[in-house]
């Protein structure tokens, strides 16, 4: 082979590369260039920042009760952890770290607005007046749900991934019916947006122009499966395929929730359909009581979160503007003990169900074979208390 030759295949193989460079940085720079907006009216330092479309004037008062509940919420979901891991539940899905996505959804709605949520909307139900201890009877296994949801408004849980979101479907199709101007709203989160229940939601509420609001906390992780494994676009895109606007939201930003999730359900209430919003945020604790996140995630990924904590960042804001003193947190946290203390005790002096009643309303008339199961579950239950004497 001659010298030419070498030289010759030596600089093919350095402009081939300098095509493939190139190519790659213009690929990374379209990447950020549709990159997705995210409305943000507080950064994670506790700066307040203005948006164009969504802005929002509150005042010290509301500002310290965006705050309050939030904490509230989080200590909360902290001694239903503790219960759990002590025996007391059966299971718990947390919220730490969603707090900011709930609280702020939640405070946007009206009282004639309804609420369909998941098994995780602890912060919502606690803005809709749901007493924290009701939340977790289903959990001890003493009931079904624990509270009447017509009393405020609020949904029992939905176990089932996504099909909470048909029923808020049609729900919302009959609130229109019915010429109503109230809104209705369905979370769910990442993970049952891959569900087709969450599909035919998102058709029938925009053939329909159903007034219901698609609240997805997006928190990254459905279980262990990451969002870049369900979706090729970032989830609130796929509302333009059926029609109807979507936005993201940073959700650890209790302020831009508010002020998103309170324009979604006016434009519901004026007549103009279906909004879905995804607020950005993440999971900080396991999918429930029963995950491992150490065994699919990576601490530093954890880590990077916690410095977006929704808390810290609405408090550095109250202290810098004056809005909260120190006798304000101190009384809170007074609060939040108090909280956790009448939460402990309300759940150990729930009483247990009768371990008969299951065998009840199976059918309208009576069954050989409901009949035979009932006399030997009765006679199992009797010797414990035999072998007790």
């Amino acid at each position: 082979m001659t010298v030419e030759s070498t030289a010759a295949r030596k600089t093919t193989r350095r402009s081939s590369g300098t095509k493939r460079t190139a190519s790659a940085s213009a690929t990374a720079k379209k990447s950020r260039a549709s990159e997705p907006e995210l409305v943000q009216l507080l950064t994670p330092e506790g700066e307040r920042v203005q948006h164009p479309e969504y802005d929002i004037d509150l005042s010290a008062d509301e500002l310290r009760g965006l705050y309050r509940d939030m904490v509230l919420t989080r200590r909360f979901d902290a001694e239903a952890t503790s219960l759990q891991r002590q025996g007391e539940l059966g299971l718990w899905a947390s919220l730490l770290g969603q707090e900011a996505a709930q609280i702020g959804s939640g405070r946007a709605l009206r009282d004639d607005d309804y609420v369909f949520p998941t098994y995780r909307e602890h912060g919502v139900a606690w803005c809709r007046g749901v007493d924290p201890t009701n939340l977790l009877g289903m959990f001890r296994g003493v009931n079904h749900g624990g509270w009447d949801p017509n009393s405020n408004n609020f949904h029992l849980y939905t176990i089932v991934i996504g099909s909470q979101t048909l029923h808020a479907t049609g729900y919302a199709m009959g609130v229109a019916k019915d010429g109503a101007d109230s809104a209705v709203i369905a979370y769910f989160g990442d993970g049952a947006s891959s569900q087709g229940d969450v599909a035919e939601s998102f058709t029938f509420s925009a053939v329909y122009n159903a007034p219901v609001v698609f609240f997805c906390q997006n928190n990254q992780w459905a279980i262990s499966e990451p969002t870049e494994k369900q979706t090729r676009v970032p989830l609130y895109q796929r509302a333009q395929g059926y029609g109807f606007p979507g936005v993201r939201v940073d959700g650890n930003d209790v302020l831009a929730c508010l002020a998103v999730t309170r324009s979604a359900l006016e434009r519901a209430r004026r007549g103009e359909g279906p909004t879905l919003v995804e607020a950005f945020t993440y999971r900080m604790g396991a999918h429930t009581t029963s995950d491992d996140p150490t065994k699919y995630r990576a601490d530093e990924e954890r880590e990077a979160w916690e410095a977006k904590d929704p808390i810290l960042r609405l408090k550095a804001y109250l202290e810098r503007e004056g809005h909260a003193d120190e006798a304000f947190f101190e009384a809170l946290e007074a609060e939040s003990e108090a909280l956790g203390k009448r939460v402990r005790e309300g759940v150990r002096s729930m009483p247990d169900p009768d371990h008969m009643a299951i065998f009840e309303n199976v059918y309208a008339d009576g069954h050989a074979l409901v009949d035979e199961e009932r006399a030997q579950f009765a006679a199992y239950q009797a010797s414990f208390a035999e072998e007790g004497n």
